[in-house]
């Protein structure tokens, strides 16, 4: 009883549910409900202190910043907004404040990403059959999923495919650009409220041992400079017998993409692979091949019973 009357109280302000309101439609950083609801940070950072403490919000810090959106576990907050009215000129005027910031900062990022050179469509830039990984994908995915991580999430495309079946998505990547571009394009498809992306480290994921029931990376192991880690750590974080799915380039001989592309490894063959996934506690299923200008498999494992030697994860 007293974490329920701690929660109305800590929402018996108008701010305050203001600030619900808009944090469960995607997550914001103190700055960007500074601009949306036209208030000082000082004043801002009390109230979403006091809703963080009773648990209404939860604070996710990224560099610099912090992200403030509602926990998983948020029911009252939940059935509290479910009883505002939709038409309240108010929260309306927050939401279009929301939309036209997210339209902004998604402008800045691609903007940050043409001016330092970076080409974060790997698709197009290697001229990869983009409908069909997309379908091939899906394919391998059951039709209904619990909780789905998508490791190296980018532009959060996969979020957007994977939504419709997953009662939970989340992307992780390590660029803040990339995280910018993502949430502005879930909060432009309506997304938000179940789809969420934070900074983290691949190979150290602040998550807790076998959360998720599929675990994904998607043209992401090419980069990794330790790939039987990276894979060991996703590994971690899903639970016995979930899926385990590696989207990535299959052996190419095309020297030329390593330095233009910063690739680290040139294709992966299934041996490879399989030797990873066994090393990481997973079971290699029958990879699935794309054909293409560059060829590219899709490599599913299931998740063996027992624990998985691996970083331990970070908390924030």
């Amino acid at each position: 009883m007293d974490r329920v009357l701690s929660q109305l109280r800590a929402a018996a302000e108008p701010t305050r549910l203001r600030l619900l309101a808009l944090c469960a439609r995607g997550a914001f950083c103190v700055s960007d409900l500074c601009e949306v609801l036209g208030q000082s940070q000082p004043r801002l950072s009390r109230h979403l202190k006091l809703l963080v403490e009773a648990g209404l919000l939860e604070r996710v810090p990224e560099g610099a910043n912090a992200y403030f959106g509602l926990p998983p576990d948020a029911d009252l907050a939940r059935m509290i907004l479910a009883r505002l009215p939709e038409d309240d000129p108010q929260l309306a005027a927050d939401r279009r404040q929301a939309v036209r910031l997210a339209a902004e900062r998604a402008r800045e990022a691609s903007d940050a990403f043409r001016r330092h050179g970076a080409d974060w469509d790997e698709n197009r830039a290697l001229d990869l059959p983009a409908a069909a990984i997309e379908a091939a994908t899906l394919d391998l995915l059951p039709p209904r999923i619990g909780a789905f991580l998508d490791v190296g999430t980018g532009t959060g495309r996969l979020l957007e495919l994977v939504a419709p079946r997953a009662e939970r998505a989340l992307g992780v990547d390590a660029s803040r650009d990339m995280l910018a571009l993502a949430r502005a394009r879930l909060a432009e498809r309506g997304l938000a409220d179940r789809c969420a992306v934070r900074q983290a480290d691949m190979y150290r994921l602040p998550l807790p041992d076998g959360g998720f029931d599929v675990v994904a990376l998607q043209m992401v192991l090419h980069y990794a400079e330790d790939p039987a880690a990276a894979l060991a750590e996703a590994a971690r974080v899903l639970r016995p017998d979930g899926l385990l799915l590696l989207v990535d380039l299959a052996p190419h001989g095309r020297a030329e993409l390593l330095e233009r592309h910063a690739h680290r490894w040139p294709g992966f063959d299934d041996a490879a692979l399989a030797g990873w996934l066994g090393a990481a506690g997973c079971a290699a299923l029958p990879p699935v091949a794309v054909p293409g200008a560059v060829p590219v498999r899709l490599w599913p494992a299931r998740r063996l019973p027992g624990r998985v030697s691996a970083p331990a994860a970070l908390t924030f």
